[in-house]
């Protein structure tokens, strides 16, 4: 199955705000960087984050184009989704992959400081492959 053109157009944005779900159903906004990798889009985020407990009791996400701070751009509107978490070697590396490849010397610098914020301990990060809902 291919990934709608509603979606498939969100991976041309630089930060896109992604909705998960909280159980009584109120929404949580979170900006991401996100890039295409076949037929997804996929998002990188540490582990134990809320939104992948969200994700746990609900796969539904909205996303809609938004600024660095999360502000929804004027005159766009949310697109519902689907997210899976994966946390397989091969997929994390694509989605990883697509990424570095998107947001270059930025995503090196936030995978650094990540790193330096964990004490050297680095941790394989979850993957969200977000598809048609």
């Amino acid at each position: 199955m291919s990934l709608p053109a509603d979606l498939a157009a969100l991976a041309d944005e630089e930060f896109v705000l992604l909705r998960t779900f909280r159980k009584s159903g109120v929404g949580v906004d979170t900006p991401v960087w996100v890039a295409r990798h076949d037929d997804h889009l996929v998002v990188s985020t540490p582990d134990g984050t809320g939104k992948l407990k969200r994700l746990r009791n609900n796969p539904r996400v909205e996303l809609q184009p938004c600024g660095r701070r999360g502000a929804p751009r004027p005159g766009t509107r949310m697109v519902a989704g689907t997210a899976e978490v994966s946390r397989d070697p091969a997929v994390r590396a694509a989605a990883e992959k697509a990424l570095a490849d998107k947001y270059r010397w930025q995503w090196s610098v936030a995978m650094l400081v990540e790193t330096v914020v964990r004490r050297g301990r680095s941790q394989p990060r979850p993957v969200l492959l977000i598809g048609a809902p």
